[in-house]
């Protein structure tokens, strides 16, 4: 069983982090498709590493206070829980953390390794990730395979720059698929399909 009391520990738990997710995303999408159910043309991207880092923390945290948010919700949807987490490890990948807690506590659940297995771990296993908070008015979507993260909801322009200039470095659209999307950063051209599509969706205007 998971020793962690960060992460979520019954069925109960984990379906409404789940559907407080779902008020924001599309659990289903994938990028380059769009994965927030409502798009608010204001995306920036950072790489995916840096979501499950403890120094991000803070980061997730402004964007939840600007929303009214006490707490935030992380989950995994890849690999599912069903498939991996529960039937190896007895976990459900998913935690609700108050944004009074520390980078400690954030890298307790994410870091956490159930019975001494990093393997276990969300910061190590989680392939696609989806963070928000209870207001469904921001959100952070990150795929392992591409290596990013996107990011939407930020309460003005000027927020938007001061929160990119304090916790960055963070990328729009054309910029993240020439430094941050897979294979981009391994000098491969990233197929013009998926440039197409992620920049049709998330682009700075519709």
């Amino acid at each position: 069983m998971v020793d962690s009391d960060l992460l979520v520990l019954d069925c109960d738990e984990y379906q409404r982090v789940r559907s407080r997710v779902a008020n924001t995303f599309d659990l289903d999408a994938r990028l380059p498709g769009q994965v927030f159910q409502e798009n608010r043309w204001d995306s920036l991207f950072c790489e995916f590493d840096a979501v499950l880092a403890p120094e991000f923390w803070p980061a997730l945290c402004e964007l939840a206070r600007w929303h009214g948010d006490e707490c935030i919700d992380l989950l995994v949807l890849d690999p599912a829980c069903e498939a991996f987490y529960f039937p190896e490890y007895r976990m459900y990948p998913a935690m609700s953390l108050s944004v009074e807690a520390g980078t400690d506590d954030y890298w307790s659940g994410i870091g956490h390794e159930p019975g001494g297995d990093i393997m276990g771990s969300i910061a190590v296993s989680a392939d696609v990730v989806a963070v928000t908070g209870g207001s469904g008015e921001w959100g952070c979507w990150g795929e392992r395979n591409p290596e990013v993260a996107v990011f939407q909801g930020f309460p003005s322009t000027v927020a938007r720059n001061e929160w990119r200039a304090q916790f960055g470095p963070f990328l729009e659209v054309s910029g993240a698929l020439e430094s941050y999307v897979y294979p981009a950063p391994a000098g491969r051209t990233v197929p013009d399909e998926y440039a197409a599509i992620l920049t049709a969706n998330y682009g700075s205007s519709g």
